[in-house]
């Protein structure tokens, strides 16, 4: 039987703050985001995760957009990666820090090609036991072309309904008419934590479902999706399962959505705007603890 993910759930779960702390207390994250046409989404996965608390954030991303990303997020640290002439991350990139991460986000942005594809393949393929991953977008069309060949465990993928239909070679329709039903098969076969997007966002681990109570028609926006990529990636950082990560940050991303289309209405709620409004959905959290 479903779960609500409502405020009973999740308030006092959120990761703690201790005094004797520092950056590194609460997680490294390497986010794998951006192209030449989709800047602003490697912007939005990046600051979301910092905002949610995580300690430090690196961007990789073609070298080309760093120049105008970073003056807008001087937060972030940048690793310049080669693209090709379309301005999408290219295959002959090596990241000889990889291990120093304890969280992997990729996806937001990143456009296809067959070079990133070899090049998100390569970093799965060199992660270790204990790294954690989030996959949205663009990384989840490419693991559709690529079934069986990789483990996702301790991986949170945050599918839409036509990027399922890709993964599961399954009709939007038949989805739509089936949303947990196919959440759950889609974390049975990749041994992942499955986050589908939609209105009452499903959250299973193939054996529980978790359904949201927050957010609303104010989310259906581009680039919120890029948001919550990086609310659960700064969850992880902060060592939250990635069950409780995509279950909290699910929840938390709708709550800043209602808050913020309270005071500007649900038409004109931006992607900026739930990351702006962020703190007050952590304050409405913390306030119950």
């Amino acid at each position: 039987m479903a779960k609500l993910i409502d405020n009973k759930l999740v308030f006092g779960k959120l990761p703690k703050r201790p005094e004797d702390s520092n950056k590194g207390t609460f997680g490294k994250i390497l986010n794998i985001a951006g192209s030449k046409s989709f800047i602003g989404a490697a912007f939005l996965s990046s600051i979301s995760a910092l905002k949610i608390g995580a300690g430090y954030v690196s961007l990789a991303c073609p070298s080309e957009i760093v120049p105008i990303i970073a003056p807008m997020a001087p937060e972030l640290t940048y690793l310049h990666l080669k693209s090709d002439s379309n301005g999408i991350i290219s295959d002959d990139n090596f990241i000889d820090n990889l291990y120093t991460y304890n969280v992997i986000s990729m996806g937001c942005g990143i456009a296809i090609s067959e070079d990133i594809k070899k090049f998100i393949f390569y970093i799965l393929n060199n992660l270790n036991k204990t790294q954690k991953v989030v996959i949205d977008a663009d990384g989840i069309n490419i693991l559709s072309n690529h079934k069986g060949e990789i483990s996702l465990k301790n991986t949170v993928i945050t599918p839409h309904p036509r990027e399922l239909s890709r993964l599961l070679n399954v009709s939007v329709e038949e989805i739509l008419d089936n949303r947990e039903k196919y959440a759950r098969i889609t974390s049975q076969t990749y041994e992942c934590i499955t986050v589908l997007k939609g209105h009452n966002s499903i959250v299973t681990n193939g054996e529980k479902i978790f359904i949201n109570q927050s957010g609303s028609s104010a989310l259906a926006k581009a680039g919120t999706g890029d948001v919550l990529t990086g609310i659960i990636a700064g969850l992880l950082a902060q060592k939250l399962s990635p069950l409780d990560a995509a279950i909290i940050g699910t929840y938390i991303h709708g709550l800043a959505g209602d808050i913020a289309a309270a005071d500007l209405t649900k038409y004109s709620v931006l992607a900026t705007d739930i990351i702006d409004y962020l703190p007050f959905a952590i304050k409405l959290v913390i306030s119950e603890e």
